[in-house]
């Protein structure tokens, strides 16, 4: 994992066109019409845009890490608590097959970098139910739900704790262990990997050090 640069601006265009041809032929919501504002978000400006990259492919997920959530969702005694929040998760669809996927492993180095800093939580809300029996896979718990409007929200977390990733090299770095504070960004989207009723399924298994 790295952050972001406006050098990967391409290689990040690349991997939303794909993900947005993968949405679309299953009827799924696509990101599209957001194409433009994902990819200038390689730019950096705030230092909280980081990605996945895999030798053979580049850019292979892109993640927003801040220590600022969203003004709903928490209680004020949650977000009191030291925590980094992760939004806007996008992966390259043909590593779907991989395991771990690079969702996966984007939200467990979260984690672990999460307990280099000393928070106690990694949190993220999704808006489809398959996203979050996906993040359930990664170790997440359903802390609640919240109906917004039109849409309803998962609001998930997983404590942090330091974790071994030394056998996926891609999420190793050599970046200062710091994230900016960031800003409250509007309208990201969530891969939407299935709807349909909420169900608990069994707890995943990821590393732990």
């Amino acid at each position: 994992m790295r952050l972001a640069t406006s050098t990967d601006r391409p290689e990040v265009a690349r991997m939303v066109q794909a993900r947005c041809a993968w949405m679309e032929q299953r009827g799924l919501p696509s990101w599209r019409e957001a194409l433009d504002d994902l990819v200038a978000q390689c730019d950096n400006p705030d230092g909280d845009v980081w990605v996945l990259t895999d030798p053979g492919r580049g850019v292979v997920g892109q993640t927003v890490v801040q220590e600022q959530g969203p003004p709903w969702g928490w209680t004020d005694a949650e977000r009191a608590e030291p925590a980094l929040y992760l939004s806007g998760s996008i992966t390259d669809p043909a590593y779907r097959d991989r395991d771990p996927r690079p969702g996966t492993l984007m939200a467990w180095w979260a984690v672990d970098l999460a307990a280099r800093l000393g928070k106690l939580w990694v949190r993220r809300h999704c808006h489809f139910a398959g996203v979050a029996r996906y993040n359930l896979t990664q170790g997440f718990t359903l802390v609640r739900q919240e109906q917004r409007t039109s849409a309803r929200l998962y609001m998930m977390a997983r404590p942090a704790e330091r974790l071994d990733l030394s056998p996926w090299p891609a999420t190793g770095t050599d970046e200062p262990v710091s994230t900016p504070r960031g800003r409250l960004r509007r309208g990201e989207p969530q891969a939407g990997l299935g709807q349909g009723p909420f169900v608990l399924p069994p707890k995943g298994r990821p590393p732990s050090g």
